[in-house]
C-alpha cells in the first residue's frame, strides 16, 4: 500500500511537471521572444523550418571547399526550374568569384556561411561582426546585391551570435533536413532520406562539392515535385517580420 500511494504521488509529479513545461513552452512560443525554456535558461534559437500550409520547402547548399560538382550542380537546377539558396564562406567568394556570379546570375539566392568557417559560439561578438560584415561584402562586390541570410558554420551557434547576427539585420538559418551527403554517403542514401523527412517549410541542407549530391538530386526533385512539393529560396520561404520561433526551430507567422 505505502509503494502505491509513493507511486501515485510520483504520477501527479510528473503530469503537473509536464504541464508547467507546456504552458512556459506556449508562453514563450506566443510572446515572440524567438527563444526556449532550455535548462533552467532562455535560449535563442535560429530557423529550422517553417510552419506553412503550402507545400513550400527550400534546399541550400554550403559552399566551402572547391567547384568540382559545381558546373553540373547548377546545370541540374536549371534543368529542374529551381532555385536554391547558397551559403558561401568568403574566402570560397574571393576565390571563385566567377561561380558566384553564376549562381547569381542564374537566379539562385545568395548567403553568408562567415568568413573563415570558424565555430563562431566561440568567438566575441567584435570578431562575429567581422565575419559576418567581410564576407556579406565580399558577395555584394561580386553580385551587387545586399546579403541577409547567414548560416553559422558547422550548425555551431549560441545567444551571442544570433543576437548579434540579428542586430546586423541577418536572419541565421539552420535546417531540418540533413542529407548527410558531406559524409559521402551514396546518392541513393541522400535522396531517400531527404524524401523520407521532408515536410511542408522544410529546409534541406547539402553542400556544392559533395561527390554524389548531383547524382541524388533528380532523384529528390522528381520525387518531391510528383508528391506536390514546390521548390522556393530560403529568402522566399521565411517569414521576415511578425514572426516567432518555437523549441524545434520552427517559425511560425504572429495571427
Amino acid at each position: 500500500m505505502k509503494y502505491l500511494v509513493i507511486k501515485k504521488h510520483s504520477l501527479i509529479a510528473i503530469v503537473l511537471l509536464m504541464i508547467f513545461i507546456s504552458i512556459l513552452s506556449l508562453s514563450l512560443h506566443i510572446s515572440g521572444a524567438y527563444a526556449v525554456y532550455y535548462n533552467q535558461t532562455v535560449r535563442k534559437i535560429p530557423i529550422y523550418s517553417v510552419n506553412t500550409e503550402n507545400k513550400n520547402i527550400a534546399i541550400s547548399f554550403d559552399c566551402a571547399w572547391g567547384t568540382e560538382k559545381t558546373d553540373e550542380l547548377l546545370n541540374i537546377l536549371k534543368q529542374n526550374d529551381i532555385k536554391a539558396t547558397f551559403f558561401m564562406v568568403e574566402f570560397w567568394t574571393k576565390k571563385y568569384p566567377e561561380y558566384v556570379q553564376r549562381i547569381s546570375d542564374e537566379g539562385h539566392e545568395i548567403g553568408t556561411h562567415s568568413s573563415t568557417h570558424s565555430y563562431m559560439s566561440k568567438l566575441n561578438e567584435s570578431t562575429i561582426i567581422s565575419e559576418l560584415e567581410n564576407s556579406a561584402k565580399a558577395i555584394k562586390d561580386i553580385t551587387n546585391k545586399d546579403v541577409d541570410l547567414f548560416r553559422a558554420p558547422y550548425g555551431d551557434y549560441n545567444d551571442r551570435l544570433i543576437t548579434t547576427a540579428s542586430s546586423l539585420g541577418f536572419f541565421t538559418i539552420q535546417w531540418d533536413v540533413d542529407s548527410l551527403d558531406w559524409k559521402d554517403v551514396t546518392a541513393n542514401d541522400i535522396a531517400f532520406r531527404v524524401i523520407n523527412r521532408v515536410k511542408n517549410g522544410s529546409i534541406i541542407l547539402c553542400h556544392n562539392n559533395a561527390i554524389n549530391t548531383t547524382k541524388a538530386l533528380p532523384i529528390i526533385f522528381s520525387d518531391l515535385k510528383n508528391k506536390g512539393f514546390k521548390f522556393v529560396t530560403i529568402g522566399e520561404l521565411i517569414y521576415k517580420d511578425n514572426y516567432t520561433i518555437d523549441s524545434t526551430g520552427r517559425q511560425y507567422l504572429k495571427v
